[in-house]
């Protein structure tokens, strides 16, 4: 997909606006959340409109998207957040490129990135993927499995647990109709994280990752730290 760069412009002052918003209403600064561009769908040039207009995040379900589009773009000061399901027999090749990993949802996984990370002298934030909503065809732990893996993930070397990531349902197609019917989701991952924070070492549960296009102004008013949005900036 290609985006015309000034269609780009006046969609991200749209949702930063939107964003600014639901901060006001959470009392929250605006600063309080960071935005994560999702470019799965958009190549390099959209990328670099993106990062001249100020945006340092950017998000991609696939490592091999992921790995070729850091590569490609050394000249630009990106953070690239790893988002979707990540395989373990990939994760040596994402490492060198990824400032923190949403999707880390088993013990094997953090094993694995702990691992290599160690073997490559990094430092690795990671995210627990929980899977709130129950949804069977998603993936993430059970809120009741997160404390046993939150733990496991905070005592292994070379990784830096920083919070929890969730999705919500998509909406339509037989399930939730608004935006306003995910706010049970967010407010529970909130409060798992909350909960969770009592028992982990400081700044272990700083961050949520969650809301999307459809649903991100709510999430912000639960308390999200990170959006991830792509097609309200590319579709």
């Amino acid at each position: 997909m290609t985006v015309d760069p000034g269609e780009i412009v006046g969609r991200l002052g749209r949702v930063r606006s939107r964003m600014e918003a639901a901060c006001r209403r959470a009392g929250r600064p605006a600063d309080a959340v960071t935005l994560v561009a999702v470019t799965k769908t958009v190549g390099l040039a959209e990328v670099r409109a993106l990062s001249g207009l100020g945006v340092a995040d950017f998000g991609e379900n696939r490592v091999a998207e992921l790995v070729l589009k850091a590569t490609s773009l050394t000249e630009l000061s990106c953070r690239w957040h790893m988002i979707g399901h990540l395989q373990r027999n990939k994760v040596a090749r994402l490492l060198p490129h990824a400032t923190i990993v949403h999707s880390l949802d088993s013990e094997r996984l953090a094993a694995v990135l702990s691992r290599r990370a160690a073997e490559m002298d990094l430092d690795v934030d990671v995210l627990i993927e929980v899977n709130v909503a129950g949804e069977e065809q998603k993936y993430g732990v059970r809120p009741a499995e997160a404390a046993a893996l939150a733990e496991t993930v905070a005592a292994l070397p070379a990784l830096k647990l920083r919070g929890l990531m969730t999705m919500a349902p998509f909406l339509g197609a037989g399930g939730p109709e608004t935006a306003e019917e995910l706010r049970p989701v967010f407010a529970r991952l909130r409060e798992l994280a909350q909960t969770l924070s009592k028992n982990l070492p400081a700044g272990a549960m700083s961050e949520l990752s969650m809301g999307m296009t459809q649903d991100f102004e709510v999430a912000v008013e639960e308390g999200a730290t990170m959006v991830r949005i792509g097609s309200a900036l590319f579709a």
